[in-house]
């Protein structure tokens, strides 16, 4: 550093939407101690951040999306309405997904319950609500149920593993550079093309590659395996992916 150097003041980049902090600042011991030891009412609300208000907003979607399933079939399946409406709501959970990380950097400002709150988000936006679709549309055997259940539980697997990996890199001030297997947002993927099948009309009794094994315990629908496979896919420790 120069003698000119020395005596100037660095000034820090202040962050903007468009052009954010690269990260959030670290929560410190004070934050940790006011999360263990503050009992006001509705103190746990005080202690979010607006970011923590979007990722619910995610949340939010992922709900309503399984209601629209629920509704779909409570209308015996005559009201495509509502299987659309549950398919836009991931996509929109999806923006809002997005949406809080940004935030979070812009206002470099984050939460402890902030990772938290994104993957149980997550998971019932791109894990159990894809999951509802699929079985409202007609993967309803014994075996396409195990199959759509595998799919939840590899999502949660994936988001937990992912936590943990974050959490062990942030003690060495590092940051995950990469995803191992597929994120669970891409079931997004999976939503688009079930899209497609109800608009062509190729859902319950007219799914492609019918109905194998028909009558036997094993009954189960060639299409259910998209969700095993993408299952397998999100535990995956050699599928790596750049985290962008």
């Amino acid at each position: 550093m120069s003698t000119s150097d020395r005596g100037r003041t660095v000034v820090r980049r202040r962050s903007s939407f468009f052009s954010p902090s690269p990260s959030p600042p670290p929560v410190g011991e004070k934050d940790e101690k006011l999360f263990t030891t503050d009992n006001r009412h509705f103190s746990m609300l005080r202690q979010l951040e607006y970011a923590d208000y979007i990722t619910m907003m995610n949340c939010f979607c992922g709900f309503n999306s399984i209601v629209s399933t629920c509704r779909y079939i409570m209308s015996g399946y005559g009201s495509s309405n509502y299987a659309f409406r549950a398919m836009f709501l991931t996509f929109l959970g999806f923006f809002f997904d997005v949406f809080d990380g940004r935030v979070a950097r812009w206002m470099n400002k984050s939460s402890l319950m902030g990772k938290e709150l994104d993957s149980l988000a997550d998971l019932v936006s791109f894990g159990v609500a894809p999951a509802a679709i699929g079985f409202s549309l007609g993967l309803q055997t014994t075996l396409d149920v195990f199959l759509l259940t595998f799919f939840v539980l590899c999502g949660l697997l994936r988001l937990a593993r992912f936590n943990v990996t974050a959490a062990i890199l942030s003690k060495g001030h590092d940051k995950v550079s990469h995803f191992e297997g597929l994120p669970i947002p891409s079931s997004l993927g999976t939503v688009a093309v079930m899209s497609l099948a109800l608009r062509w009309n190729r859902v319950h009794n007219n799914l492609p590659g019918g109905l194998r094994f028909a009558g036997s315990l094993y009954e189960f629908h060639p299409c259910a395996l998209i969700f095993f496979l993408h299952g397998c896919s999100m535990i995956s420790k050699s599928l790596k992916i750049p985290k962008l």
